[in-house]
């Protein structure tokens, strides 16, 4: 058996690497002995950990150092990972990746075995978001660093498409130097006949998730992002919460589609506990967080609580191309516009609805609109400006709202 499993893992190996290294291999070390690797379906983990591998070796797929394992494999059912980590390393294994470890049952028990027995073998693990480290009585929080890892940004998807190379920047930067690193963008992509704003509009539709290149088509791809919202709810989490209930899924559906039919959704927990015929309201909100967690959902809360679900602020979905997908291409551009924001701001920094404006990002206030938007809103504030979508370059305080997708 665990012949077959090597030789699944070299035909993996050779087949899924590709050439383009997104933001998460390039400044993610993975140096530790147990590192995982959570993020949402769809945002490329898997290559993430094909790459890490080869890394390893130089690039040879044959090399009898490295191996890689899918933990929901049918092979697996003849096996344990415990007995795989053992045979590879006998055989002198030293790198070993695990993907989609949530699907694996008692996955926390195993990997603390493997990480305490075998003091010499490195353990890059991939899972659902959902996934929690401190979960159940095999607590791997001191053996194991955890990474969230995130879709791509538009700087990653002009890369990826154009086949040239774009430095991120930093939120410091992009308030400051905002003109003239426009116009060197701008400048490069007109080397090779690509338009800032087309480009920008397409991101928006089918840029977040990687494998829509392999898909190649807008409405097939946004099927298939709904049916990872499917998948997600029905496999991951009841993968991460065995507890779970049909009918509790069920109701965790209906709860995503009230917030897609109406995003930014405002949560009114009293009502939303009517509606889905729960007993109590603290069902209600967990199920968000699961939601958040799942990478289905961002919330935002106000300046003035901590960030947290069981406040009211505001729910959006996760990113600009779920939007599109869950309202079959007429999601509304304004909403679009806030989603890409937050899409792209959240993952680094402190984002939060102040009283006035749209957005407080750490010691920065953003209004986000169209090219006309004016400052009317947030007139008088000190560290306030302006994200305009349909615009090439700004002025002053006036900024792209395409240019905040180069945060990664």
């Amino acid at each position: 058996m665990f012949h077959d499993l090597r030789a699944l893992s070299q035909r993996f190996l050779r087949l899924k690497n590709v050439q383009y290294r997104r933001y998460f291999i390039q400044s993610t070390p993975l140096k530790t002995r147990l590192s995982l690797i959570l993020g949402q379906r769809g945002v490329g983990k898997t290559t993430t950990l094909i790459q890490h591998l080869l890394d390893q070796v130089q690039g040879v797929y044959l090399d009898p150092r490295i191996m890689y394992v899918q933990a929901d494999h049918f092979l697996m059912g003849n096996t344990t990972l415990y007995d795989i980590a053992e045979q590879f390393q006998n055989l002198g294994g030293q790198w070993l990746a695990i993907d989609e470890i949530h699907k694996y049952p008692d996955w926390s028990k195993e990997l603390k075995s493997i990480y305490d027995t075998f003091p010499e073998l490195s353990l890059v693990v991939s899972g659902s978001s959902l996934l929690e480290i401190h979960k159940g009585t095999h607590d791997l929080a001191r053996r194991a660093v955890s990474y969230h890892m995130e879709g791509m940004s538009f700087r990653e998807y002009l890369e990826l498409t154009g086949g040239f190379k774009l430095d991120a920047l930093t939120l410091s930067e992009l308030t400051t130097q905002h003109v003239s690193v426009a116009h060197t963008i701008k400048d490069t992509l007109q080397k090779h006949n690509r338009k800032l704003l087309v480009e920008f509009k397409q991101y928006l539709k089918t840029g977040y998730y990687p494998y829509y290149f392999e898909i190649n088509n807008e409405q097939a791809y946004w099927m298939t992002v709904e049916q990872n919202f499917h998948a997600t709810l029905d496999s991951d989490l009841a993968s991460v919460y065995p507890s779970m209930t049909h009918v509790s899924i069920a109701k965790i559906k209906k709860l995503l589609i009230f917030i897609s039919s109406s995003v930014p959704f405002i949560p009114n927990w009293e009502s939303l506990k009517n509606e889905l015929d729960m007993g109590d309201t603290r069902t209600v909100k967990t199920y968000f967080k699961y939601l958040e967690d799942a990478g289905l959902i961002r919330s935002v809360q106000t300046v003035s609580t901590k960030p947290s679900l069981n406040k009211s602020g505001k729910i959006y979905l996760n990113n600009p191309n779920q939007m599109y997908a869950m309202t079959l291409n007429e999601a509304n551009i304004g909403t679009v516009r806030e989603t890409f924001f937050l899409s792209m701001l959240s993952p680094s920094h402190n984002v939060r609805l102040p009283d006035t404006g749209d957005f407080r990002v750490d010691k920065y206030l953003f209004e986000v609109g169209g090219r006309r938007k004016n400052f009317e809103q947030i007139k008088g504030q000190t560290n306030s400006f302006l994200a305009c979508d349909d615009l090439e370059l700004g002025i002053g305080n006036r900024i792209p709202l395409w240019m905040f997708g180069f945060l990664y």
